[in-house]
């Protein structure tokens, strides 16, 4: 067995995403049974190598592998999915963590054909049994959660996020730097013409570590100012449903559920949302949920560690207030 558990790293102008430290702390929980380091690889162009070795090393990683090409400033599958494949060939790693992001969901598959390794997707679980990976992933649209095992290293998974808290910076050690050989990579087959950012001072949809989300309980695009303001007081992400989408009230990027992003967040305010099924497998995982609804039959109730059964626009107003009045008394 492979002596290396390789965190493939996601990053934003050279400075690593949450998701990053999140899989640190899933491959450092398993490092010292498996008696393997932790590596973390990162891919683009005029890399602050120095900088990150620095910021993972103080997180738990030992080992830094760095990938600097002009070729790899923009994410494309190909080359990527190349540097990965000659590192996996080179190092043997035991495991290799992916996030379960649009980036990763995209990029695992292609690696795992090209090493012929076993993917697990969407993992929520991952331990050490008499020397195995043992790893828990959710099947059924969440309704059940599957306990699988790779028969053959290098286990590849991709991880879904808030699953493990984001490995802290503690100490001042530094991880071993070692720059990779990256001049032949293949031709990608597609150009990145532009990439256009939303700017946004919410956290993204599927790193937030509170949801507050909207259906159509809100009745219309109108009252979705409600669900912006609680959000922006708790620093929350805005999230929605389907039918909402559907309807042209809310950006798909906010769209939560089977056909829109899985979230796991500390906290999930459902405010007007029934609980379909397609909505619930996307977000049943969160921590605690938090359920207003004037049916005391909706099915999201069902899933709700609190309920509040009552109008949305005369709750959520009151809501808003105590919130409001608590920080007041806190300053």
């Amino acid at each position: 067995m492979a002596d290396l558990a390789l965190v493939v790293a996601e990053h934003q102008a050279g400075r690593p995403k949450k998701i990053t430290y999140e899989m640190l702390t899933a491959a450092r929980s398993v490092a010292d049974e498996l008696d393997v380091e932790v590596g973390v690889l990162v891919m683009g162009h005029d890399l602050d190598a120095d900088a990150l070795a620095e910021d993972v090393g103080a997180r738990g990683a030992d080992v830094l592998f760095v990938a600097n090409h002009p070729a790899l400033e923009e994410y494309a599958a190909e080359p990527y999915a190349a540097v990965i494949q000659q590192l996996i060939e080179e190092e043997e790693p035991v495991l290799v963590l992916f996030g379960m992001t649009p980036l990763g969901r995209d990029l695992a598959p292609c690696v795992a054909a090209k090493v012929n390794a076993g993917l697990a997707s969407d993992i929520t679980g991952l331990d050490v049994e008499d020397g195995e990976l043992i790893i828990k992933r959710p099947i059924f649209s969440g309704q059940a959660i599957a306990t699988v095992r790779v028969t053959r290293p290098p286990v590849l998974v991709t991880v879904r996020p808030n699953t493990w808290a984001a490995a802290p910076a503690e100490g001042d050690e530094q991880a071993d730097v070692e720059e990779l050989d990256v001049d032949d990579l293949p031709e990608n087959v597609i150009d990145v013409l532009a990439v256009e950012a939303q700017e946004s001072t919410r956290p993204e949809l599927t790193e937030a570590s509170i949801i507050v989300a909207g259906g159509r309980g809100l009745q219309g695009p109108e009252n979705f100012h409600l669900i912006e303001e609680l959000a922006d007081l708790l620093g929350a992400a805005v999230g929605t449903t389907r039918a909402v989408v559907d309807a042209g009230w809310r950006p798909y990027e906010e769209q939560v559920g089977q056909t829109g992003k899985t979230v796991s967040p500390q906290l999930y305010i459902a405010i007007g949302i029934s609980g379909a099924i397609q909505h619930v497998s996307g977000m049943r995982t969160s921590r605690y949920i938090v359920a207003i609804n004037k049916d005391p039959e909706a099915p999201i109730f069902k899933l709700a560690d609190y309920g509040i059964v009552g109008d949305l626009f005369k709750v959520v107003p009151e809501l808003i207030k105590a919130i409001k009045e608590y920080r007041d008394q806190e300053l």
